[in-house]
């Protein structure tokens, strides 16, 4: 999977933006869930790049595209957005950046496994069912029920390994 992530492995990134949505637009509709013009264009934006993104930095690129036809986006516009995008499993919120990245298995339910790059910044999503399982034997073993298991490495990224040699 870092292939399809990692920009600088030469994969066709509108590619990846174009699966993203379509698949964004399929799940919506059998759900019966509203993907919204602004819903669609927070998650192009996720998906913009494979570094998580901030809303923030969502709502100034919302801002310069809103404001050439005399709009304006408010922060709590692209809250909203990713709430609900989060909400139907077509992006993560990386915790420890307070970003957010396209889930690159939205269809499928799993838990949040990443690999961030603190070089680059790009983030690796991983679907690891060792990893899960793991998770839920330790936690069942102390009596714990698991709401919500997300785990960040926090390393560096083939491509910031060579560069810092």
């Amino acid at each position: 999977m870092a292939e399809r992530q990692q920009t600088s492995y030469g994969h066709d990134h509108a590619h990846c933006v174009t699966d993203a949505v379509a698949q964004a637009e399929a799940l919506c509709a059998a759900r019966g869930a509203r993907l919204t013009a602004l819903r669609r264009r927070v998650l192009e934006l996720v998906w913009a790049s494979h570094r998580p993104r901030g809303a923030y930095d969502i709502l100034d690129e919302l801002g310069d595209e809103l404001g050439a036809v005399g709009r304006r986006a408010a922060p709590l516009t692209v809250y909203r957005a990713l709430e609900f995008l989060v909400g139907q499993g077509l992006v993560h919120r990386i915790e420890s950046l307070n970003r957010y990245v396209g889930c690159a298995e939205p269809g499928a339910r799993h838990s949040g496994q990443f690999l961030v790059c603190d070089g680059c910044g790009v983030a690796f999503e991983l679907n690891d069912s060792g990893i899960t399982s793991a998770i839920s034997n330790c936690a069942e073993l102390r009596g714990f029920r698991v709401l919500h298991p997300t785990v960040e490495v926090h390393g560096l990224c083939p491509v910031c390994q060579e560069t810092a040699s």
